[in-house]
Order: C-alpha cells, then sequence, then structure tokens
C-alpha cells in the first residue's frame, strides 16, 4: 500500500509541475524521489497517455514531450491557447504605460505573465525589451492597495449585492458612508473605477439633476471599509448597465447627465480626435476643418476642449 502511495505521490507531483509549465529532468526527479530514472521514465508514459486519453475526451490536447533545448520534459499546449510573444510584450508594455500598480506589483505580475506565456528560451529576449522601462517605471503618488478589493466588487457585481464602504472624493473632506448598488469596474487615466447607483442619499439636495438615472463613480483605491452586505438589488434586463456604452461617452471619468456637443476641429490629426471619442461623428469638411458631433456623460469633455487650445471651437 505504501508503495502504491508513493508512486501515486511522485507522479501527481510530477503532473502538477509539468501542468504549471515546470520543466521535469529525469535526473532531478530520480533524485527528488530515490528511485531509478527508469521508474521516473515509467512514470512520464504513464502521464503522457494519460493527457492522450483527456484529449480524446476533451477536445484539448496537452502534448507531453522532451525538449532537446531545455534537455527535459515539458507539457506544450495548442499555440491558441497561449500568448505569442508579441502578444505578451504589447500586453506587458500596455500594462507599464498604465502605472496603474506599485512597482512590486507590476514587476510580479508581469514576471507571472512572462513565465507563464512565453517559452523559456525566448524569455531574456523579451524582458531584455522591456528592463529599461521596468527600471524607469515611476509609481503614481497615491500608492493605496486595491486588488485585493477587484474579486470582492466583481462578485458583489454579478451576484447583485448592495455594497457598503466609506468614500472621501477628490474635492471632499470627510468621510462619507455610502451604501451603493455596484454595476461596473472601469478604467480610465491610470485608475480603476466602481460605478454604482447611490442608495442612502438624499438626491433632491445632493444632486444638481435629482432625477440622473446615471451611476455614480468612485475610484478604488479610494474604498475604505469595504462590506459585502446580504440584501440583493434587482435590475430589470432592459434597464441593465451597459458598460461599454457608457464607457464610450464618458471622458476621464467624469459622470454627468447626457450631453451632445458640436464642435470644430482643425488639428493634425483627426483620427485621434475619433479614436478619444468613440460616439463622434463627421458632419462636415472643409479644407481641413471639421464638423463634429459627439455624444458624452458629464462635463469630462470641456478638459479634454481646453487641452485642444484654438485647434477646437465649440458650437453647440
Amino acid at each position: 500500500m505504501e508503495d502504491k502511495e508513493g508512486k501515486s505521490n511522485r507522479a501527481l507531483s510530477i503532473y502538477s509541475r509539468l501542468m504549471n509549465g515546470r520543466v521535469i529532468f529525469k535526473a532531478e526527479e530520480a533524485g527528488r524521489f530515490n528511485v531509478s530514472e527508469k521508474t521516473i521514465q515509467r512514470d512520464i508514459e504513464q502521464i503522457r497517455a494519460f493527457l492522450d486519453d483527456q484529449a480524446a475526451t476533451d477536445g484539448i490536447p496537452n502534448n507531453l514531450r522532451y525538449d532537446h533545448y531545455l534537455k527535459g520534459y515539458v507539457i506544450e499546449q495548442p499555440d491558441n491557447l497561449k500568448l505569442s510573444n508579441d502578444e505578451i510584450l504589447a500586453t506587458c508594455k500596455i500594462l507599464l504605460a498604465s502605472r496603474a500598480f506599485s512597482k512590486t506589483e507590476m514587476n510580479g505580475i508581469i514576471n507571472k505573465l512572462v513565465d507563464c506565456c512565453v517559452p523559456k528560451k525566448n524569455q531574456k529576449l523579451v524582458n531584455d525589451l522591456m528592463r529599461n522601462e521596468r527600471y524607469h517605471y515611476t509609481e503614481l503618488t497615491n500608492k493605496s492597495k486595491f486588488l485585493d478589493k477587484m474579486m470582492v466588487l466583481g462578485e458583489a457585481i454579478n451576484s447583485h449585492y448592495l455594497i457598503r464602504f466609506n468614500y472621501k472624493g477628490l474635492q471632499g473632506t470627510t468621510m462619507k458612508d455610502r451604501v451603493v448598488e455596484p454595476l461596473a469596474i472601469m478604467f480610465s487615466e491610470y485608475y480603476f473605477y466602481l460605478a454604482g447607483s447611490l442608495r442612502n442619499i438624499d438626491k433632491e439636495a445632493a444632486f444638481a439633476d435629482p432625477k440622473d438615472a446615471y451611476p455614480t463613480i468612485y475610484r478604488i483605491d479610494k474604498i475604505k471599509n469595504l462590506t459585502i452586505t446580504n440584501e440583493h438589488f434587482e435590475t430589470p434586463y432592459k434597464n441593465r448597465f451597459e458598460e461599454g456604452e457608457y464607457r464610450k461617452r464618458v471622458q476621464f471619468m467624469w459622470t454627468g447627465p447626457l450631453r451632445r456637443v458640436k464642435f470644430e476641429y482643425n488639428g493634425p490629426s483627426v483620427d485621434a480626435v475619433l479614436d478619444r471619442l468613440p460616439t463622434a461623428k463627421i458632419l462636415s469638411e472643409d479644407a481641413g476643418k471639421y464638423l463634429i458631433q459627439v455624444e458624452v456623460f458629464g462635463n469630462g469633455i470641456d478638459m479634454w476642449f481646453r487641452m485642444q487650445g484654438d485647434r477646437v471651437k465649440v458650437i453647440e
């Protein structure tokens, strides 16, 4: 019984490490478990047979093969299930440019992405291409941790649970107690935000437009003492919050009533305007001067207009 248990534990240990991207060396495993290399070879063949059976059952092949470059055994998954070197490099560059995390968090995330997604023989090249940017990475002034809130909020959104937390906005002087129907998590200009509908507030006194049905926005790193309540909230499907459509119409996460704005643009790249304002439509063009109409929430677009200087003239 001990021999069978030891054999099972040994095979499971090798299988687990293979599935986690580790390279298995026969001599090293033989020393680890105090058995012969032939015994480890039999374990590997049994794991290969098991993987072949699983591939026939679930249709997702995991090929156990000997890598002559690494001189060890590895699991080779289909290419379409993994990020390519190009994709992982682009993803890491976007992460670095976002500045969304502390340097420690950023390094941890990038290290995991490279370890999991890039073949060992290419990891040095990928790391070298990011080395300078990682070295000079600049954290945000506010280094508050927020990652531990992300999935908690995600589960509350998915299960329609009310949440309660303390919050002090950018212009606030004291912490406010908030009860919120969480609707979506979004990212913009360095920060992650929660969109939600307020419960415990006098809208007549607090809102410029008490009938404003659109969500309020909270920076997740500023949320304190987060609690998930046991109370459900219901939203009819036709009234569901569609963050994709909302995201197209909000600039710098400044929420507010829906506006339709018409302006002239005479700058060098109208494509940059269309990319910045996804709902923008060109109404006309005359000698490099464009008449554009856009649909947006709130006053964030006014900040963008000011940044454009004399390249933009608001018409309506």
